[in-house]
């Protein structure tokens, strides 16, 4: 860094700091935004209000000392032949004196905000930069404007005009993505790629620029999800290439079994996603699957179904939930479904039974049900053939091949792997962040659901929802109430006192408190209550949001509503509504932000799942929505989605066809280039 002009030891510093260590790191450093000052007008028609560019002779140039402590102004005069501006600096000193002597003389061009002059009735020009026509880089022309880096814009556009005199673009920027790709997609160079960003020609599109639309942010952004699609399809290339070893038989004897555990007719959808997964058992690769679906849609019976093929064929299956309640409601569903013909155990953090691992590890206990603890060394399966994986969000890929890993002990067998999520992923979500799973997306509800009421009310309405709730229950309904947090909160209503004191209000009613801090026996009870009718209102936490099926709930309540994100509200929307009886959901929100206003807009909006998560998507973005780090997505410094499903999808399709001719030795080779970002002049 220290070889481009203006860059010394403590600025190199203060960049590296910034992360911009290399001159690779500075180029990377994108403009957010341009701005079109290519015309330069006469000082006669400068505009109050407007920021313009102009061409003159400066005279009068002086500093003016005001009555405040160490601030000044520089004043001067700009003169062209339509006639003259006067022309303010502040706080700019250096400007006079010997420099203000060099200013006066020859041409200048000159760019700022034009305003009414105080007390002159005139106009003046404000603040403006000052440089000579021939090495302009602030005016007569399309400007970028950068995002901070230790310095700011101004000194930033002189760093890397320096930076595009020294640089050889052909020589000292390589490209790191092949040439046939980049005539397949119509895009330049990475060399003239950047030079366009950091200095756009003349004939420049300003509005495509600020719109990332330039054939240059294309090929930028076409890199970033090529180098993503590459990794995925190096993932998906490794899975693929693992051996099948297990053959599943799915004649009418196991259709029969099948259909015996069925406790009501598959939907359309049902029957496709179970067709789709089925096929994969059959395959000559082992399965790594994702199935999506509302709330409500049923995708725990074709999880179920799934697992009753391979238990029949003689494999272990295992079924991992995100928390202790999940994993211990999965479990008393699939105990009462799958429990007459197969021995199930439950294995989570609170429940370290050696007896129980002992078992799971000979092949007695034929399906293993629990949280991140099937994963610890502790718990050993004897032949692994399915694994399920519920809310996919929230495991990391690190987990989910552990969780594969516990299948291959003994042999290099790997066992298939489905994975569930209740949160309806964008389809440019799906591909971006699992490209690596076939996608089979449940996409209608059971019959005989009932449409949700939503409502979402400020908290001076809070007695009269309570009111209403009454009466709900007075008619034998069944209701949550539902808090961000457990104890008291300055900043949002808890269970631990306004959760008492609705319980107070409604003492007539027999109610429970549900939370994560709870021994497991007493949340097994709460719930067990709750759903015998015994309890009627369940006044709980989050922990509810998924895996909590009580179809005769018909009423919740969400309070501080603003607290929750949009997914959040609808899963926890989805715990009513499961019955026939008519279900309303009332959100009771505080002081709003303009994010939290337009997520409960949303959430009153619509009760479809796939329309929520595409508002979620534009309202957080995909690294915020899935977590980059849990979800292994990258933070994109260009691309955004799902403005850019086109180029996801050609970088996709381009990765793939590599995979298939360079195979994963030839990928990954490939993909080490791409992700190689230093450069030096």
């Amino acid at each position: 860094m220290s070889a481009v002009r203006g860059i010394g030891p403590a600025r190199a510093k203060v960049l590296a700091e910034a992360g911009c260590a290399t001159v690779g790191d500075l180029l990377r450093h994108l403009p957010f935004r341009y701005e079109d000052r290519r015309a330069v007008v006469p000082v006669a028609v400068a505009l109050a209000g407007s920021s313009q560019t102009f061409r003159g002779q400066l005279s009068g140039v002086k500093r003016i000392f005001t009555h405040r402590r160490s601030f000044s102004l520089v004043r001067g005069t700009l003169t062209d032949d339509s006639g003259t501006i006067p022309v303010i600096w502040f706080n700019r000193p250096y400007l006079a004196g010997v420099a203000g002597e060099a200013l006066e003389g020859g041409e200048w061009l000159l760019h700022g905000e034009v305003r009414e002059g105080k007390g002159t009735g005139g106009l003046e020009l404000l603040n403006p930069s000052c440089e000579r026509p021939d090495t302009a880089v602030h005016s007569a022309r399309v400007v970028p404007v950068y995002p901070a880096a230790g310095v700011g814009p101004a000194i930033l556009r002189r760093l890397l005009d320096a930076v595009l005199d020294q640089v050889d673009f052909a020589v000292d920027v390589p490209d790191p993505l092949p040439a046939e790709l980049l005539e397949r997609r119509g895009l330049p160079s990475l060399g003239e790629a950047l030079r366009e960003l950091h200095s756009p020609g003349d004939d420049a599109d300003v509005e495509a620029l600020n719109q990332r639309q330039s054939p240059a942010h294309r090929r930028i952004i076409y890199e970033e999800l090529f180098e993503l699609q590459l990794g995925l399809a190096l993932a998906r290339g490794r899975e693929r290439d693992a051996a099948r070893g297990r053959v599943y038989r799915v004649d009418d004897s196991v259709r029969a079994i099948a259909r015996s555990v069925l406790p009501f007719p598959l939907t359309r959808s049902q029957k496709v996603a179970l067709r789709e997964i089925v096929a994969d058992l059959k395959a000559p690769r082992p399965m790594l699957r994702l199935l999506q679906g509302d709330v409500g849609s049923g995708k725990t019976i074709v999880a179920a179904l799934a697992l009753v093929v391979a238990l029949e064929n003689g494999y272990q299956g295992a079924f991992m939930a995100p928390t202790e309640l999940v994993a211990e409601q999965h479990y008393a569903s699939l105990q009462k479904l799958l429990g007459h013909r197969y021995r199930i155990g439950l294995f989570t953090g609170s429940r370290r039974d050696a007896a129980l691992q002992r078992a799971l590890a000979s092949g007695e206990i034929r399906l293993a049900v629990g949280t991140h603890a099937l994963i610890q060394g502790r718990v050993e399966l004897r032949d692994l053939g399915l694994a399920v994986v519920d809310e996919q969000h929230r495991f990391g890929v690190l987990q989910r091949s552990q969780l594969r890993a516990k299948g291959a002990k003994g042999s290099k067998l790997v066992p298939d792997m489905l994975v569930m999520t209740a949160t309806p992923i964008p389809r440019s979500l799906a591909l971006a962040a699992w490209g690596d799973l076939d996608v089979s997306t449940i996409d209608e509800l059971p019959p005989g659901r009932t449409p949700i009421d939503t409502r979402v009310v400020p908290a001076k309405e809070r007695k009269k929802v309570y009111r209403e709730l009454k009466e709900e229950l007075a008619a034998g309904g069944r209701a949550y109430v539902v808090f961000p947090v457990i104890d008291e909160n300055a900043s949002a209503e808890s269970v631990q006192t306004m959760g008492e004191s609705i319980r107070k209000q409604l003492a007539d009613v027999p109610s429970a408190v549900l939370h994560g801090r709870m021994p497991a026996p007493e949340r097994e009870e709460a719930m067990r209550a709750f759903a015998a009718g015994e309890v009627r209102i369940l006044i709980s936490t989050t922990v509810i949001e998924v895996g909590v099926d009580v179809p005769e709930a018909t009423w919740m309540v969400i309070e501080s509503a603003e607290r929750f994100g949009l997914a959040q509200l609808h899963q926890l929307r989805g715990r009513v509504g499961r019955g026939a009886r008519a279900s309303r959901c009332v959100a009771i929100h505080g002081k709003l932000t303009d994010s939290a206003q337009r997520r409960l807009a949303a959430f009153a909006s619509t009760t479809d799942g796939f329309r929520i998560a595409e508002e979620d998507l534009a309202i957080r973005g995909p690294g915020e929505l899935l977590g980059l780090r849990q979800a292994g997505l990258p933070g994109f410094r260009v691309a955004r989605l799902p403005e850019d499903l086109e180029l996801l999808r050609h970088a996709r399709d381009d990765a793939k066809e590599m995979l298939a001719r360079l195979g994963n030795a030839g990928l990954a080779e490939l993909r080490r280039r791409t992700i190689t970002r230093t450069m030096t002049p």
